[in-house]
């Protein structure tokens, strides 16, 4: 029978949310070297953008990327968010 305290059952948990965040920070900064491999240099307003976007709308760029032909294309499908 393993006994876990309650502290232990808090660092266990508080270690998954580190490692979800840490997922996610990993598949923006992924969607940000793709963006920049197709479009070119993207500037750091955009950048700070992409960074604070959702889970859903990160899955939804990482699709939506593989039919931009120019940063004004990623624009605006970034305008589309908060229109």
């Amino acid at each position: 029978m393993q006994i876990t305290t309650s502290w232990m059952r808090q660092g266990i948990e508080l270690g998954i949310e580190q490692g979800i965040e840490q997922g996610i920070e990993r598949e923006k900064t992924l969607i940000l070297r793709q963006l920049k491999r197709k479009l070119g240099e993207i500037n750091s307003s955009l950048e700070t953008k992409i960074m604070q976007l959702s889970i859903d709308d990160v899955e939804a760029l990482a699709e939506a990327l593989f039919d931009f032909s120019t940063v004004k294309d990623l624009i605006n499908w970034l305008n589309t968010l908060t229109a």
